[in-house]
């Protein structure tokens, strides 16, 4: 189970297939996945099908699990990052 301390700031590196890694805020992975998901409701799995909502479907994906599949064994990844100040 992720530690909720870890969230606090809210940085992450995402990485896809054929794409240079990026850093994005919560708020621009929730969106990415808010899309992914829209795209794969008839295929998600059991925990996220129980939540009613797209927003939260993706705050859990966020913040349980660091890979979701995409398709023909593509994987979309993501990394809670800290930045310095």
């Amino acid at each position: 189970m992720p530690n909720s301390l870890m969230y606090q700031e809210e940085n992450y590196v995402v990485l896809e297939p054929n794409k240079p890694e990026q850093l994005m805020t919560g708020l621009e992975i929730l969106e990415k996945l808010r899309l992914i998901l829209a795209q794969q409701q008839h295929d998600l799995p059991r925990d996220l099908q129980k939540l009613s909502s797209l927003d939260a479907q993706a705050q859990q994906l966020r913040d349980t699990y660091c890979e979701y599949e995409l398709s023909n064994g593509n994987f979309i990844q993501w990394y809670v990052v800290r930045l310095e100040k």
